[in-house]
Protein backbone atom coordinates (compact mmCIF):
# COMPACT_ATOMS: atom_id res chain seq x y z
CA UNK A 1 0.00 0.00 0.00
CA UNK A 2 2.84 2.40 0.91
CA UNK A 3 4.46 1.74 -2.46
CA UNK A 4 1.32 2.74 -4.37
CA UNK A 5 0.90 5.91 -2.26
CA UNK A 6 4.59 6.81 -2.67
CA UNK A 7 4.38 6.31 -6.43
CA UNK A 8 1.22 8.41 -6.60
CA UNK A 9 2.79 11.22 -4.58
CA UNK A 10 5.94 11.06 -6.72
CA UNK A 11 3.88 11.23 -9.90
CA UNK A 12 1.82 14.11 -8.49
CA UNK A 13 5.00 15.96 -7.53
CA UNK A 14 6.52 15.43 -10.99
CA UNK A 15 3.38 16.70 -12.73
CA UNK A 16 3.21 19.70 -10.38
CA UNK A 17 6.85 20.60 -11.05
CA UNK A 18 6.34 20.21 -14.79
CA UNK A 19 3.32 22.56 -14.68
CA UNK A 20 5.26 25.08 -12.59
CA UNK A 21 8.15 24.93 -15.09
CA UNK A 22 5.80 25.62 -18.02
CA UNK A 23 4.12 28.53 -16.23
CA UNK A 24 7.41 30.15 -15.19
CA UNK A 25 8.92 29.83 -18.66
CA UNK A 26 5.99 31.82 -20.06
CA UNK A 27 6.74 34.77 -17.76
CA UNK A 28 9.63 37.02 -18.86
CA UNK A 29 12.55 36.91 -16.46
CA UNK A 30 12.80 39.96 -14.25
CA UNK A 31 16.56 40.20 -14.73
CA UNK A 32 16.15 40.24 -18.52
CA UNK A 33 13.98 43.36 -18.51
CA UNK A 34 15.81 46.36 -19.98
CA UNK A 35 19.27 44.75 -20.07
CA UNK A 36 20.42 46.49 -23.25
CA UNK A 37 24.10 47.32 -23.22
CA UNK A 38 26.33 48.98 -25.74
CA UNK A 39 29.60 47.22 -24.98
CA UNK A 40 32.02 47.31 -27.94
CA UNK A 41 29.34 49.04 -30.02
CA UNK A 42 30.07 51.44 -32.86
CA UNK A 43 27.93 54.45 -31.93
CA UNK A 44 29.77 57.11 -33.97
CA UNK A 45 27.56 60.10 -34.68
CA UNK A 46 24.46 58.52 -33.09
CA UNK A 47 21.78 60.73 -31.51
CA UNK A 48 20.88 59.62 -27.99
CA UNK A 49 19.81 63.10 -26.89
CA UNK A 50 17.30 63.26 -24.02
CA UNK A 51 17.38 59.48 -23.57
CA UNK A 52 17.22 57.49 -20.33
CA UNK A 53 20.46 55.50 -20.38
CA UNK A 54 20.78 55.17 -16.62
CA UNK A 55 22.68 52.06 -15.60
CA UNK A 56 23.60 51.17 -19.20
CA UNK A 57 27.04 49.81 -20.11
CA UNK A 58 29.22 51.39 -22.80
CA UNK A 59 32.43 49.43 -22.22
CA UNK A 60 34.95 50.01 -25.04
CA UNK A 61 32.26 51.70 -27.14
CA UNK A 62 33.22 53.89 -30.10
CA UNK A 63 31.28 57.10 -29.37
CA UNK A 64 32.96 59.79 -31.48
CA UNK A 65 30.65 62.73 -32.22
CA UNK A 66 27.80 61.10 -30.28
CA UNK A 67 24.95 63.34 -29.11
CA UNK A 68 24.02 62.64 -25.48
CA UNK A 69 22.64 66.11 -24.75
CA UNK A 70 20.20 66.07 -21.84
CA UNK A 71 20.49 62.30 -21.42
CA UNK A 72 20.36 60.47 -18.11
CA UNK A 73 23.60 58.48 -17.79
CA UNK A 74 23.43 58.14 -14.03
CA UNK A 75 25.10 54.96 -12.82
CA UNK A 76 26.19 54.18 -16.40
CA UNK A 77 29.45 52.38 -17.12
CA UNK A 78 31.59 54.18 -19.68
CA UNK A 79 34.89 52.34 -19.25
CA UNK A 80 37.44 52.59 -22.08
CA UNK A 81 34.97 54.47 -24.31
CA UNK A 82 36.18 56.80 -27.04
CA UNK A 83 34.04 59.95 -26.77
CA UNK A 84 35.97 62.35 -28.98
CA UNK A 85 33.85 65.50 -29.51
CA UNK A 86 30.89 63.98 -27.64
CA UNK A 87 27.99 66.31 -26.84
CA UNK A 88 27.19 65.83 -23.13
CA UNK A 89 25.52 69.21 -22.58
CA UNK A 90 23.00 69.04 -19.71
CA UNK A 91 23.67 65.29 -19.30
CA UNK A 92 23.32 63.63 -15.91
CA UNK A 93 26.33 61.41 -15.15
CA UNK A 94 25.69 61.13 -11.41
CA UNK A 95 27.59 58.14 -9.97
CA UNK A 96 28.70 57.05 -13.45
CA UNK A 97 31.90 55.07 -13.95
CA UNK A 98 33.85 57.05 -16.55
CA UNK A 99 37.17 55.23 -16.28
CA UNK A 100 39.87 55.43 -18.97
CA UNK A 101 37.63 57.42 -21.31
CA UNK A 102 38.92 59.60 -24.14
CA UNK A 103 36.80 62.77 -23.78
CA UNK A 104 38.98 65.05 -25.91
CA UNK A 105 36.98 67.94 -27.38
CA UNK A 106 33.78 66.90 -25.57
CA UNK A 107 31.18 69.41 -24.38
CA UNK A 108 30.21 68.98 -20.71
CA UNK A 109 28.40 72.32 -20.43
CA UNK A 110 25.97 72.16 -17.46
CA UNK A 111 26.54 68.40 -17.04
CA UNK A 112 26.04 66.87 -13.61
CA UNK A 113 28.94 64.59 -12.68
CA UNK A 114 28.32 64.26 -8.94
CA UNK A 115 29.90 61.18 -7.35
CA UNK A 116 31.22 60.03 -10.74
CA UNK A 117 34.44 58.05 -10.90
CA UNK A 118 36.48 59.56 -13.70
CA UNK A 119 39.97 58.14 -13.22
CA UNK A 120 42.56 57.91 -16.00
CA UNK A 121 40.21 59.90 -18.24
CA UNK A 122 41.47 62.50 -20.71
CA UNK A 123 39.75 65.91 -20.51
CA UNK A 124 41.86 67.77 -23.09
CA UNK A 125 39.97 70.65 -24.78
CA UNK A 126 36.77 69.74 -22.89
CA UNK A 127 34.21 72.48 -22.26
CA UNK A 128 33.15 72.40 -18.61
CA UNK A 129 31.19 75.64 -18.22
CA UNK A 130 28.55 75.06 -15.54
CA UNK A 131 29.52 71.41 -14.99
CA UNK A 132 29.12 70.08 -11.43
CA UNK A 133 31.89 67.67 -10.33
CA UNK A 134 30.86 67.51 -6.65
CA UNK A 135 32.48 64.48 -4.98
CA UNK A 136 33.67 63.14 -8.34
CA UNK A 137 36.93 61.23 -8.35
CA UNK A 138 39.38 62.61 -10.92
CA UNK A 139 43.13 62.47 -11.34
CA UNK A 140 44.86 65.52 -9.79
CA UNK A 141 46.57 66.38 -13.05
CA UNK A 142 43.23 66.47 -14.89
CA UNK A 143 41.68 68.61 -12.14
CA UNK A 144 44.43 71.19 -12.52
CA UNK A 145 43.86 71.31 -16.30
CA UNK A 146 40.09 71.62 -15.83
CA UNK A 147 40.53 74.43 -13.28
CA UNK A 148 42.31 76.47 -15.95
CA UNK A 149 39.06 76.77 -17.90
CA UNK A 150 36.38 76.06 -15.25
CA UNK A 151 33.68 78.69 -15.00
CA UNK A 152 29.96 79.06 -14.52
CA UNK A 153 27.34 77.66 -12.19
CA UNK A 154 25.30 74.54 -12.85
CA UNK A 155 21.69 75.63 -13.45
CA UNK A 156 20.23 72.50 -11.82
CA UNK A 157 22.42 72.05 -8.73
CA UNK A 158 23.44 75.70 -8.25
CA UNK A 159 27.08 74.65 -7.70
CA UNK A 160 29.94 76.59 -9.27
CA UNK A 161 32.19 74.48 -11.48
CA UNK A 162 35.35 75.81 -9.83
CA UNK A 163 34.02 74.97 -6.36
CA UNK A 164 32.99 71.46 -7.37
CA UNK A 165 36.50 70.81 -8.70
CA UNK A 166 38.16 72.31 -5.61
CA UNK A 167 39.99 74.94 -7.70
CA UNK A 168 42.04 77.57 -5.84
Amino acid sequence: MKSVVARGLGLLLAVGLACLWVMLSAVPAIAAVDTVNYNNADLKGQDFSHTDLSGKAFVSAEMRDINLEGSDLSNAILTKAVMLRANLRDANLTAALVDRVFLVGADLTNAILEDATMTRTSFEDVTVTGADFTNAILDRYEISKLCDRAEGINPVTGVATRDSLGCR
